[in-house]
């Protein structure tokens, strides 16, 4: 089951420490925050003031020739003048406060994936991570300004028209409120419900952002294997499931929004019904208050539906939050402790392997009791079936995973003694797939050594024997190798790795399948600078091609996490076991090809002789 499938919030609580992380970064702009809430405070401010300003030229004009309504008129433009500036204010505070939490979360969740082992990424699809710095930093932090406005707006304005309504006529204000517990109950009941519907919409769309990932990354497997239709099938499913759930949300917000709107009219007719019977009955009540009282009732359900609403903002955006404190608080299971000590030596001469233990899975052993002694200037290959663990030994050796027992050794030091980055500073690796950026060869190749000169880069490019197909490009060195590498062939893309690895200069190179993706044409000619690359240093080759590592000083057959056979290439084949078992079979395999294409070349010049000859 994967991370997205697992994780299912439908019927989460509401737990206000998940925003802990959102509102320390936000409390980093405190003028904005101080500016959108004093916007707040003055717009709210202005709103229950103007009732009573009507109720004022009401009553005022009711007097007739007497009335003196130009001072009241101009009080009355001045604060709608007011009320735009604070309008203002509050909307450039929340955009300055939303950009810049937005940006702090992104930065720091990319700082927080940058640290974090392997491990965490083997078990979470990449369309799940992109996400999290996306659609979730973007869906929390557009929500954190206006929910400070209107907790601010609320309620100063509850407050205020409250008051208001009390010191003109307290009984006229108790029947203005009557409808308040009636819309706080209808309110809890729709966002209950609401709070569901949006929860499991938003579990829906992490599935269906993943699922764009895989599709996108795996869109040749997909033309290869010609599952348009599946693959359309099994997203239309999810895309169903998102449309049922936003349909619902959208009914029950078409009935919330109303039912809301007519308890503010009821509220506003029974206030209108005991008010006329008081101003008949010349109790005290004037025209111009009645109408005020009216406006207020009326005021009262904007900030109760306002703050129903942004609490079920809130509560939908809650696992969001979550998603990204729980990305931050993640601790990473590989990093310094407090018994890390600066080595003496910047060189490494020697790293052992002592009775090592290694799983991904518990109770799934991949490697067990394993041991193994590299000392610099060796060459060791690794070789044997698919899944035997030999990826799992140069991971470990690249410290990409800690030993679940036993312990690594640089000279005599277990390695999570030593600092993480002075021991991956001293690490090169060149995988099975190349990994290349958008940008051209030569920022692929300075990549790992942001200092090299361009005459170090090309001279890493000789090395390898890249540098005559990079000349070939339209622009050299400085052509787009486009998203992925996938403006270069598969082995031109390996021979841009090889030759980064060669420029980083490192102590212990790690050759993970570096040339199966390379003809035999472009193996040999690259395997006359490997020999070069290799030499003076501690390396690791996992080899699929048994005929690039017979010079290698130490050949080791894995299988099963254990070590079956040991030697050097001639050793190996005088005890034909399994290694010779292995090297045979694909130097028949191997052979049987070059006839083949030989004889193929000689039928062809064969046919071109005849055409030939008919033609003359």
């Amino acid at each position: 089951m994967s991370e997205v499938q697992r994780i299912d919030d439908s019927h989460a609580r509401f737990n206000l420490n998940v925003w802990r992380p959102i509102l320390s970064r936000a409390r980093a702009s405190p003028r904005p925050i101080i500016g959108l809430i004093a916007g707040g405070v003055i717009v709210a401010g202005i709103e229950a003031a103007l009732p009573l300003f009507v109720g004022r030229i009401v009553d005022e004009a009711r007097t007739g020739s007497d009335a003196v309504l130009t001072p009241i008129l101009i009080a009355y433009a001045s604060m709608f003048v007011v009320f735009a500036a604070g309008v203002w204010l509050f909307i450039d505070c929340a955009g300055k406060l939303a950009t810049t939490t937005a940006h702090l979360l992104r930065r720091d969740c990319f700082a927080k994936l940058q640290e974090l082992e392997q491990a965490y990424f083997d078990v979470r699809p990449t369309g799940w991570l992109v996400s999290r710095l996306t659609s979730d930093c973007s869906k929390v932090s557009g929500l954190l300004p206006w929910c400070l406005l209107d907790f601010a707006w609320c309620t100063a304005i509850v407050i205020a028209v409250t008051v208001t309504m009390f010191v003109m006529d307290a009984r006229l204000a108790l029947w203005a409120l009557t409808a308040v517990p009636v819309m706080v109950l209808l309110s809890a009941i729709f966002q209950r419900l609401l709070i569901a519907s949006g929860r499991h919409a938003r579990r829906i769309s992490s599935a269906m952002t993943a699922s764009y990932g895989e599709m996108l990354l795996g869109a040749r497997t997909t033309k290869t294997l010609a599952r348009e239709a599946q693959n359309l099938e099994e997203f239309q499913q999810l895309s169903t499931s998102m449309n049922f759930w936003a349909m619902r949300s959208a009914i029950l917000t078409s009935f919330y929004v109303p039912c809301m709107t007519a308890l503010a009219a009821t509220a506003g007719a029974l206030v209108l019904w005991k008010g006329t019977g008081d101003v008949l009955a010349a109790e005290g009540v004037t025209l111009g208050t009645l109408i005020a009282f009216m406006q207020f009732a009326a005021l009262y359900a904007q900030p109760v539906q306002e703050l129903s609403q942004r609490f079920a903002d809130v509560l939908n955006a809650s696992s969001a939050a979550e998603r990204i404190q729980s990305l931050l608080a993640t601790e990473a299971g590989i990093q310094d402790t407090a018994r890390v000590m600066q080595p003496d030596s910047t060189r490494i001469e020697e790293l052992r392997f002592e009775a090592v233990d290694f799983s991904y899975r518990e109770g799934l052993p991949v490697l067990s009791n394993f041991s193994l002694t590299a000392r610099r200037g060796m060459t060791i290959a690794l070789v044997g079936a698919t899944g035997g663990g030999k990826s799992t030994i140069v991971a470990l050796a690249s410290r990409f995973y800690d030993p679940v027992q036993g312990r690594i050794t640089i000279d005599g030091v277990d390695l999570r003694d030593r600092p993480l980055a002075w021991f991956a500073a001293r690490v090169g690796i060149v995988p099975q797939v190349a990994h290349l950026t958008a940008g051209s060869v030569r920022e692929n190749i300075r990549y790992g050594r942001l200092d090299a000169t361009d005459a170090e880069v090309e001279d890493a490019a000789r090395r390898v024997r890249a540098h005559a197909f990079i000349l070939s490009l339209e622009r050299g060195y400085d052509s787009d190798v486009g998203e992925g590498g996938d403006r270069l062939s598969t082995g031109q893309r390996q021979l841009v790795a090889l030759a980064r690895a060669v420029l980083r200069d490192p102590e212990i190179l790690v050759m993970d399948e570096a040339t199966s993706s390379v003809d035999t044409a472009t193996e040999q000619l690259v395997q006359s600078g490997v020999d070069e690359v290799l030499r003076g240093r501690i390396a690791f080759v996992v080899a699929h091609r048994l005929s690039t590592i017979r010079r290698a000083d130490l050949i080791l057959v894995i299988e099963r996490g254990a070590i079956v056979e040991q030697g050097t290439h001639r050793e190996l084949l005088a005890q034909r076991a399994r290694y010779f078992e292995l090297y045979t079979s694909q130097f028949a395999a191997d052979r049987e090809r070059a006839i083949l294409h030989t004889a193929d070349a000689q039928a062809e010049k064969t046919v071109a002789s005849l055409v030939g000859n008919e033609g003359d």
